[in-house]
């Protein structure tokens, strides 16, 4: 077998370690003999990319800070000796403008083509930013549903996809074996904090003072904490003692949200893609980001041009979730939403009716089948067939 070219993934969140990984998995089935390099997570490793170096541990949303900056100045100065040494036909960047678009700048001047899987935002802040994807860019993959019709009408190729949360169905059954021994009180409420360690750092305080609100006025209440990982539950012990002890209704459980929102009654949930995941199964929820005031009153006000925050109400064109984004308050309000939900039956079932039609906004499409077929043409990979020309303002 003659060896196909190369493809560079690089990735700088948890999130991206997951889209990444499934893309990976399905370009290494369709051609066995390609080498896909990486900076990226485990599970981009696991799919078959030769990591290059690991990354995710650390990533930050929203304005980096100096160290930060640093660091990733020192990633590209090492990524482009890499690339000097190993040519590649493609670079795959996954989400993360900020820290992948210098990169893509220094692929594109090695020759390689460059293809975004999840758009740069910049539909939703900093859109001048869109100047500088057109430049840097060969086609992006789009993973909601209202972005294609954007970007073509900003004269950037690309195509909706899908979301990978969405390619396979639940399990339902072998999840509900494995949750028959959870906690049975009642309400089950699921706190979703979130991967990011900033993000979880701002929002658990949050979270957890909402439950212990919550079982004041609720004693037979029963919830659940989602980390990402292991290494999480520290953390999220470490940064809930400041605010007394640990309830004793609350449990932890790591690599389980699909579980927990099984489990829950309702969701308190740190806005991202998780908020997807809850969608999905048509779960009730409050969502909650807690942002500086004075940086979003120096910056965000004037940068964000959407009139929602949350995946959910973006995707449905309207407020279909309670959203506090961004959020400089306590838990009052939190506290507030979740109490109408378990109170009012009916405002629960509104929201889980619009959930649904979120969720059927996905049906059909497979992302990383999609995203694969979009980077083996553009990068002109054998065996695949041109790509359809895709139409531009």
């Amino acid at each position: 077998m003659s060896e196909e070219p190369a493809i560079l993934f690089t990735s700088f969140e948890p999130s991206g370690d997951d889209h990444a990984a499934a893309v990976i998995g399905e370009l290494k089935k369709r051609h066995p003999g390609l080498r896909i390099f990486a900076w990226g997570g485990p599970k981009m490793a696991a799919a078959g990319a030769e990591i290059v170096e690991q990354t995710g541990h650390d990533a930050v949303m929203g304005v980096p800070g100096l160290g930060k900056i640093l660091e990733h100045r020192r990633i590209n100065q090492r990524i482009e000796g890499w690339l000097r040494e190993h040519p590649i036909v493609a670079h795959v960047p996954v989400d993360s403008p900020a820290a992948n678009f210098p990169i893509c700048r220094l692929a594109k001047a090695s020759g390689a083509r460059i293809v975004h899987l999840v758009a740069p935002q910049v539909w939703a802040w900093a859109s001048w930013r869109v100047r500088k994807l057109k430049r840097l860019t060969n086609f992006v993959c789009c993973v909601l549903p209202f972005e294609e019709e954007w970007f073509r009408a900003h004269g950037v190729r690309a195509r909706f996809v899908g979301h990978p949360i969405f390619d396979a169905e639940l399990d339902t059954e072998r999840i509900d074996a494995e949750i028959a021994d959870w906690p049975t009180g009642s309400p089950r409420m699921a706190l979703l904090p979130g991967s990011r360690p900033a993000e979880i750092q701002k929002n658990f305080p949050l979270l957890i003072a909402s439950f212990r609100r919550m079982a004041r006025e609720h004693p037979e209440i029963s919830g659940v904490v989602a980390a990402t990982r292991p290494e999480v539950e520290p953390i999220l012990r470490e940064l809930a003692s400041s605010g007394g002890t640990w309830p004793e209704s609350l449990r932890v459980v790591s690599g389980q949200t699909d579980h927990a929102i099984r489990w829950a009654d309702l969701c308190l949930v740190v806005s991202g893609t998780v908020t997807l995941q809850v969608a999905r199964q048509q779960k009730p929820m409050v969502i909650v980001y807690k942002s500086s005031r004075l940086m979003y009153n120096l910056l965000g006000r004037w940068l964000v041009k959407t009139p929602h925050f949350s995946l959910p109400n973006l995707i449905a064109g309207r407020e279909i979730v309670p959203e506090l984004v961004p959020h400089f308050g306590g838990s009052d309000p939190i506290v507030h939403e979740a109490v109408g939900l378990l109170e009012r039956p009916e405002l629960a079932e509104r929201q889980r009716q619009a959930l649904g039609e979120v969720a059927r906004m996905f049906r059909g499409t497979h992302a990383a089948a999609n995203t694969a077929e979009i980077i083996e043409r553009v990068a002109g990979l054998a065996n695949a067939e041109p790509m359809t020309p895709t139409p531009s303002a």
